[in-house]
């Protein structure tokens, strides 16, 4: 296992899993592969749908907590299973990364958990409905500065910080939630575990 990984998984040693939190609630999983290059991370490309925020962004599979999910925890694996076909069930759950709320999420807001997961496992996404393609970001690539670029929101005259990578642009909740990952793998060994 990578250093960056490895640093990851102490940090993020197993914690009480949140349950349902008052509000909207969501919850995506970052699902880590250790590559002999490093670490990489599945990302999606969310099907174009017309009314959705999100609509078309790279994003974690994830999506919104359903009655019948046990947990937050269950929603994240939930929702990979549904958005690419991957089942969790054979992964290593490392832990969760603090709660964020994304700048575009309506009048009512919501709370997004990102719970991080290591495989040893090949996976082979099958992108569903609400996929249209998945790919592995490396998380050392990231955190280098060598794929650093920026968003310009369409609609508004603001610009967010952002990855561009195989074609793709990275920004956004995502790109925060993947920033916290990267801190949390580089933070000082004391302050570790």
């Amino acid at each position: 296992m990578s250093e960056l990984l490895e640093r990851i998984a102490k940090h993020l040693a197993p914690a009480p899993v949140p349950l349902k939190l008052t509000g909207r609630c969501a919850a995506v999983a970052c699902v880590l592969d250790d590559e002999p290059a490093g670490p990489r991370v599945l990302l999606m490309k969310r099907a174009e749908r017309e009314g959705d925020p999100w609509s078309g962004h790279i994003s974690l599979p994830g999506g919104g907590y359903q009655d019948g999910d046990a947990d937050m925890l269950a929603t994240a694996i939930r929702e990979t299973h549904e958005e690419l076909g991957i089942e969790l069930a054979g992964a290593r759950y490392l832990g969760n990364l603090p709660a964020l709320h994304p700048r575009t999420s309506g009048p009512n807001g919501i709370e997004v958990t990102p719970f991080v997961f290591h495989t040893t496992m090949a996976l082979e996404p099958v992108c569903g409905p609400e996929a249209l393609a998945a790919f592995w970001l490396p998380l050392e690539l990231a955190a280098s500065g060598a794929i650093d670029d920026t968003y310009k929101y369409p609609t508004a005259e603001m610009t967010f910080p952002a990855w561009s990578y195989a074609g793709h642009v990275i920004w956004g909740l995502t790109w925060r939630i993947l920033g916290d990952l990267i801190a949390v793998g580089r933070a000082p060994a004391a302050s570790v575990g």
